[in-house]
């Protein structure tokens, strides 16, 4: 093929066109643009954000119809959906408990048009600043309301200043974080509160004790398992009639009655084995052998006359 006008590349033309690692600057500028679409868009419909706006253990931010509609659509949808949604989601959000609605201030002059316009414009309610991608942002669990970073941290003990309530350094979670910091750190704070039973709005999970009880009974047989095996066979002991100890009894009257008891009925089977027994001894005579005419017929027996025939 020819007189197209088009040429085929050489090799050192393709060499001198490579791909180069991006720049510092350029890195920086990737991040801020996907950070401002972020702000600005729902990470799971990709729809501008509305109000009401949630959030996940991630730091991620959602429209909560669209969350809504991602969970009921995880019950009707067939497996490759449900798996293409929860990829969307990095398979963090399976129930209401999973998410915690931010409580963002909006600024006056656009609350009227906010839950219609393209971009919520978004301030802290402490500092005055406009949040987003300029800013670090975070937000309390399991309140929900939004600051500046740098509110909270000049904020003086561990209440919310919009409605007083209390959370932990632990629960302070950062908005749409860029640092890998920030990310290892809300990843270790879910798998803490997985293995706690409790989801990311600190609300506990269904069925999370019957789980914990039953690894526990596991962990308890493993361990019993492994003294077994220690050991050695197990021996029986020979089996012993039962006895009633005194101190099962709690009144101490009672206690004391219940030993002297089993103390005399002791001493009276010692008594009965060592002791000869009167009747046995009714059936043999006392004498040389030959039975007196007073003797009763049964210890008698039967004596051969001196003078008998052999």
């Amino acid at each position: 093929m020819g007189n197209d006008g088009g040429s085929i590349p050489t090799r050192r033309e393709l060499v001198k066109e490579a791909a180069k690692d991006p720049s510092t600057t350029q890195v920086k500028e990737t991040q801020t643009e996907k950070l401002q679409y972020y702000w600005a868009h729902c990470a799971l419909s990709q729809k501008p954000l509305s109000l009401p706006v949630v959030s996940d253990s991630t730091g991620n931010l959602y429209n909560k119809d669209a969350i809504l509609e991602h969970l009921i659509g995880t019950n009707k949808n067939g497996p490759e959906d449900n798996v293409a949604s929860n990829e969307q989601t990095s398979g963090t959000i399976r129930s209401l408990r999973d998410i915690v609605e931010v409580g963002f201030k909006v600024e006056e002059e656009d609350r009227g048009i906010a839950t219609k316009s393209t971009e919520l414009r978004l301030v802290c309610p402490v500092s005055g600043k406009t949040l987003g991608p300029g800013v670090k942002a975070v937000y309390l669990v399991p309140c929900g309301h939004a600051f500046a970073e740098s509110a909270v941290k000049e904020m003086a003990g561990d209440q919310c200043l919009e409605c007083n309530a209390s959370y932990s350094p632990d629960n302070v979670i950062p908005i749409l974080p860029a640092s890998t910091a920030d990310k290892d750190r809300l990843r270790e704070r879910a798998s803490r509160l997985q293995s706690t039973g409790l989801a990311h709005s600190l609300k506990k999970v269904p069925g999370s004790g019957k789980k914990r009880k039953k690894d526990k009974a596991l962990k308890e047989e493993e361990a019993a398992n492994t003294t077994e095996q220690t050991a050695g066979p197990h021996v029986p002991s020979p089996k012993t009639a039962p006895s009633v100890s005194s101190n099962a009894i709690r009144n101490e009257g009672t206690a004391s009655l219940a030993a002297k008891v089993l103390a005399e009925q002791e001493g009276r089977n010692k008594r009965r084995k060592i002791a000869p027994n009167d009747n046995l001894q009714t059936l043999f005579s006392s004498g040389n052998g030959i039975a007196g005419k007073q003797s009763d017929f049964m210890t008698r027996g039967f004596s051969i006359p001196a003078g008998a025939k052999r």
